[in-house]
């Protein structure tokens, strides 16, 4: 096994992000939602035109993890969205982070988050945000580990489905 890369993804990435989108959420929750729901969702969450989107943004970074040339997993940070009354607009957020189940552990996660979250300190002034799925334990547990603290709580729209989340805060 080689040393995963980490890289800052570019236009030409939109067509592999997107895939790779669509697989880690699918291989990572597919189990929970209706057939017609998650289509839904992949299909607007994940499209093309949406990761190059995410892509022209100035304000967003994308970043992709690579083994052997290919793309193992990914990581979107930029200005906080979560519906939080204490969100300002210098706030950043993780937005996502996913690995193909193959490449879980190992420290490529921690990897991941590590260079998401400097960017996030970086390039923003206000405290940083994370959204999370009320019964992702281990993603919680990392997340106190780096700071984080629960703060509050919304419904993420998944199709028709509303699945419970938490609201993380790291205040700087």
């Amino acid at each position: 096994m080689s040393q995963a890369l980490i890289r800052r993804a570019e236009a030409r990435d939109a067509e592999t992000l997107s895939r790779l989108s669509a697989e880690t959420f699918s291989a990572t929750f597919a189990h929970l939602y209706p057939p017609a729901d998650l289509a839904a969702f992949l299909d607007e969450a994940y499209a093309v035109e949406r990761s190059r989107g995410h892509l022209a943004d100035p304000a967003t970074a994308t970043w992709l993890m690579e083994e052997d040339g290919a793309a193992v997993g990914y990581a979107l940070a930029g200005p906080c969205g979560l519906p939080h009354p204490e969100v300002t607009p210098g706030c950043g957020e993780l937005k996502r982070i996913y690995l193909l189940p193959a490449f879980q552990g190992g420290g490529r996660g921690s990897r991941l988050l590590r260079t998401s979250l400097d960017w996030l300190e970086a390039e923003k002034t206000g405290d940083l945000w994370i959204g999370v799925w009320s019964e992702n334990l281990g993603a919680q547990r990392l997340y106190e580990r780096m700071g984080f603290e629960k703060v509050g709580e919304y419904a993420f729209k998944v199709g028709a489905a509303l699945d419970h989340e938490f609201i993380l805060r790291r205040r700087r």
